[in-house]
């Protein structure tokens, strides 16, 4: 009997003191493996009714996997031409269609962080029409623009940094 006592009072002292240790905080970013089909109607509907006036992108988190970052993007009208200098882009087109010019040289070219360019255009380029159930992939150091969108665009994107 005295040894379930103090087994008890093991636990109780035990629980207590881990009750009392604060949650652990991460540093990283969640882990999103999966996002069905109702999610992405859901995060459409939200995306839709988080853009304000005159904004051309919302963007809204689909899978997180330490460095590999899906989003879906919400494309109401033309955005700047962008250039990642360190990492891809694969587009799936969920819904809609538009112009896509990729190559050339970006047209009043910024810099947008360390590793990423925008511009105002892009010129020449090649220029293809993308439409619903399509596949992009943008090789790094690409200059890529939705420069003509046929009402809402909506794609999947995801970037894959070089190893």
């Amino acid at each position: 009997m005295r040894t379930a006592w103090i087994s008890l009072a093991f636990i109780v002292v035990t629980a207590a003191a881990f009750a009392k240790q604060p949650a652990p905080q991460s540093s990283e970013k969640p882990i999103m493996t999966f996002t069905s089909a109702s999610d992405v109607t859901a995060l459409i509907a939200k995306a839709k009714s988080e853009r304000k006036d005159g904004q051309s992108l919302v963007t809204e988190p689909m899978l997180e996997l330490g460095f590999y970052n899906g989003h879906l993007e919400y494309r109401a009208s033309v955005a700047d031409a962008t250039v990642h200098e360190t990492e891809a882009e694969i587009f799936y087109v969920i819904d809609g269609s538009a112009t896509m010019v990729t190559g050339g040289k970006l047209v009043n070219e910024t810099r947008t962080n360390p590793t990423n360019l925008s511009g105002k255009g892009i010129e020449g380029g090649t220029s293809r029409t993308v439409a619903k159930g399509d596949f992009i992939l943008v090789p790094e150091n690409t200059p890529h623009w939705f420069n003509t969108i046929n009402g809402v665009l909506v794609l999947f994107s995801v970037h894959v940094p070089r190893p």
